[in-house]
């Protein structure tokens, strides 16, 4: 493909001269170029891609594209590098993303959820559909892993191209703020933008709550989406909803909005409600659980039918859907309720230790960690909330990185407002708990989810708190209640002793 193919001449400053080369393939890695590529040096957090342009050209890269005027031939300078790769990835990969119908959900939390309620949906409906998110990639019963809750611009147009080859219509993904605030979604116009709401995170690449908001609400312009959707309760959305650039419904549990829900009624087994969709009505029954699931579910719904989806494929879709894998997946053992949440923000936390309190008069019992080298700030917010909330809390690790479990926990424990016992290694926090705690107690696990890893000092290593749940349940011999709300293994086939 020649460079002139993958570069819009209007980006281009100088290096007009080399439009006619002729690249084999993009890399942002020096170490990986090859002969015939176009390397793109972009500034990262840590290090500079500049320092190694003349590495990738050594290694054979045909040209260098940078956003600075470099001290050698073969560099092409543009305005915004990091948007111009995003959108020669996307010609390198024939536009793909132009012949799909994309919905991006974005917000701090409820994006893995939402995406899959409006996955379910659109394959109910007999649409040919593709997931992009924190868990990774799914189309026809692929799957790939991405890393990323949205992949890198080459990942994400390359997924695009397989999905189209494989007759996919619909691709449903996570769009995250960094995704966002770095421009990875340059040139992909999506049918449908939705926002789950803006609460805190990621403060320690963003500064402060309105850096990260307005990363968040730059995806609804009109060169990004065609239609919003916007979580009617949350105070950063409340400009969209005033000045829209875009047609934009609002939604939310509170009557008044566009999209709302009523006679809402949630417990263990799921939640049910009254969908109001600008004066139509229907009753939603779901396995989901908790209210702010049902905010999820109104914001799919009310995607759904702005992509034309039928009220009958609507109910079908949200009834076949068990819970996504690490969202409140419910394990019964003994009279114990067991939850495994991927929380990991305050407002997450918050939600999903409100949810369990409101579903039964069980004691409640919290094990939670922050991640190392994140957002310092939740750590005392977090520990505040899980103190305030829960009966009795365990704060243990989570993916402490580079950074040293201990200290993380101290910064967690200054935000206690009661005494909390702390077991560094996870496992045997969730072994402890499930030995002290016998009977009539709900035990939420937060922050990891279905994560299938611990990463410490910049090593993944094979970890699973479900993993942990059954093995101590199986070295009992007590195999765990069946229970048709837990969407992975089933538990009398796998414990049968």
């Amino acid at each position: 493909m020649m460079l002139k193919n993958l570069i819009n001449v209007e980006d281009i400053k100088s290096g007009e001269d080399f439009l006619n080369t002729k690249i084999r393939d993009i890399s942002i890695d020096s170490r990986k170029v090859r002969p015939g590529d176009l390397f793109f040096a972009m500034k990262g957090w840590q290090q500079n891609g500049n320092d190694y342009a003349l590495d990738a050209l050594k290694n054979g890269a045909e040209v260098v594209v940078s956003d600075q005027t470099l001290p050698f031939d073969k560099v092409v300078v543009v305005d915004n590098v990091r948007a111009a790769y995003a959108k020669a990835c996307k010609n390198f990969f024939d536009s793909a993303c132009d012949k799909l119908k994309i919905i991006g959900i974005t917000g701090t939390n409820g994006k893995t959820t939402t995406t899959n309620i409006v996955a379910s949906i659109l394959k109910t409906a007999g649409k040919k559909v593709g997931v992009i998110g924190t868990l990774g990639a799914e189309f026809n019963q692929t799957h790939v892993e991405t890393g990323m809750t949205t992949p890198d611009p080459y990942t994400l147009h390359k997924l695009f191209k397989s999905m189209l080859s494989q007759g996919i219509e619909y691709a449903i993904m996570e769009v995250s703020a960094h995704a966002l605030a770095l421009d990875k979604l340059e040139g992909i116009k999506f049918e449908i933008g939705v926002l789950t709401n803006i609460t805190e995170d990621h403060l320690d690449y963003f500064g402060n709550m309105e850096n990260y908001a307005k990363a968040k609400l730059k995806f609804f312009t009109p060169e990004q989406v065609k239609q919003a959707i916007v979580f009617g309760e949350d105070d950063y959305a409340k400009n969209l909803i005033i000045n829209p650039q875009v047609p934009t419904l609002c939604y939310g549990k509170k009557p008044g909005f566009d999209v709302s829900g009523r006679s809402i009624k949630t417990d263990f087994e799921g939640s049910q409600f009254i969908c109001d969709f600008l004066g139509e009505q229907f009753k939603i029954k779901s396995h989901l659980v908790g209210q702010y699931n049902v905010e999820n579910l109104l914001g799919a719904i009310a995607a759904a039918r702005c992509l034309g989806i039928s009220e009958e494929n609507i109910l079908k879709g949200i009834a076949n859907l068990l819970p996504v894998e690490g969202r409140f997946n419910i394990i019964n053992f003994k009279s114990n309720s067991i939850v495994i949440d991927y929380a990991h923000t305050p407002d997450g936390l918050e939600k999903v230790l409100k949810t369990a309190r409101s579903l039964s008069d069980n004691k409640l019992v919290c094990i939670f960690g922050c991640g190392g080298n994140r957002d310092k700030q939740k750590r005392a917010i977090m520990g505040k909330i899980a103190s305030s909330l829960a009966d009795d809390v365990i704060i243990t690790s989570d993916n402490p990185r580079f950074e040293e479990p201990q200290e993380i926990i101290k910064q967690i424990e200054e935000g206690c407002v009661k005494p909390c016992l702390t077991i560094c290694e996870r496992q045997k926090a969730i072994e402890y708990a499930l030995k002290k705690y016998k009977s009539k107690t709900t035990i939420v696990i937060a922050g990891k989810g279905a994560e299938q890893y611990q990463e410490i000092k910049g090593v993944q290593y094979p970890y699973s708190d479900f993993e942990v749940v059954y093995n101590f349940c199986k070295q009992l011999k007590k195999p765990l209640k069946k229970d048709r709300t837990y969407p992975f293994h089933d538990a009398d086939e796998r414990f049968c002793d």
